[in-house]
């Protein structure tokens, strides 16, 4: 008589550990809850920076490539950045990424302790530098023969 030959059914599904972080009461948080959880942290630590540094949300958008309304988002917690984005974040707020990520101390990293020259500019400059920024050549122009005009009256 010939044995029959038996093979294994599928493998039982097994759900894995699960290895998020943890939420109030110990237990472990979905993808979703982490994913909230750091991008409001890191949207906490990035408002906390910029206004360190005195600067406005206009101003760290210009300075990292992305809309104004954008990096709104970003500092209510509803959007996280891409890799590249909050490399330059990091340099913007000098500010290290472990502390964006809530991975380390909030302090900034030793390359930016260094204080800001003193000829920063005023918000009030950086904003009319941005409008300008968006003027055609006829425009600026005529723009520079007013502020010729205005600087002659002084």
């Amino acid at each position: 008589m010939a044995s029959k030959t038996t093979f294994p059914g599928p493998p039982e599904k097994t759900t894995p550990p699960r290895r998020w972080s943890r939420g109030k009461e110990g237990a472990p948080r979905s993808k979703q809850e982490t994913r909230q959880h750091l991008a409001k942290s890191l949207g906490d630590t990035a408002r906390e920076a910029r206004r360190r540094e005195g600067l406005t949300q206009a101003d760290v958008a210009e300075r990292i490539g992305v809309a104004t309304e954008v990096y709104g988002r970003l500092e209510r917690g509803l959007l996280m950045p891409s890799v590249p984005t909050l490399r330059r974040l990091c340099v913007t707020l000098r500010l290290a990424a472990d502390a964006l990520l809530a991975l380390g101390p909030a302090e900034p990293p030793a390359w930016a302790r260094a204080e800001p020259p003193p000829e920063q500019e005023p918000p009030q400059l950086r904003r009319l530098l941005r409008h300008l920024r968006k003027l055609n050549p006829e425009q600026l122009r005529a723009l520079s023969n007013v502020a010729a005009t205005l600087r002659r009256q002084e």
